[in-house]
């Protein structure tokens, strides 16, 4: 995966330009290559062949429907939220690693000061499988991972 320091920096650097552009429109074209990212799928598929995994594999890992996860990977489907981290989890992704993939989904970054996120987080942090991490939700009175296909 890409080194995340470099990309804060650049992600920065971008901000710091948008507030000081008095024209919005000219920030785009000027920063528009800057501001495309790798459709979810591909991104997935990429961090795949970094690891030497095949999908098969990180699905199972996930616990997710065979089928759904394969058209979770060919970009038929979009994840939910809970996919995303199901398959962070069975990526054996780290925190960081796990914010990006978030964000390349588009959605919401896990934070700590939801009860809910914050397990979350200590399971990856902790290299929690899915059923470990499952059980830890459980345990504490927290709603799961989905399990459903959304």
């Amino acid at each position: 995966m890409a080194n995340c320091n470099t990309e804060n920096s650049s992600t920065i650097t971008l901000l710091k330009k948008l507030f000081n552009s008095p024209d919005l429109e000219i920030f785009m074209e000027s920063n528009e290559s800057e501001m495309t990212t790798l459709p979810f799928h591909a991104f997935l598929s990429g961090i795949c062949t970094e690891k030497g995994e095949i999908p098969e594999h990180i699905i199972r890992r996930s616990a997710i429907d065979r089928t759904y996860g394969h058209q979770l990977f060919n970009g038929t489907r979009r994840p939910s939220r809970d996919k995303v981290l199901q398959l962070a989890i069975g990526l054996e992704l780290n925190f960081d690693e796990t914010q990006k993939l978030l964000q390349v989904a588009q959605k919401s970054s896990l934070y700590p000061k939801i009860k809910r996120d914050a397990a979350i987080i200590h399971c990856i942090r902790n290299k929690k499988e899915i059923n470990e991490t499952q059980a830890v939700l459980q345990a504490l009175g927290l709603t799961p991972l989905s399990r459903e296909n959304q």
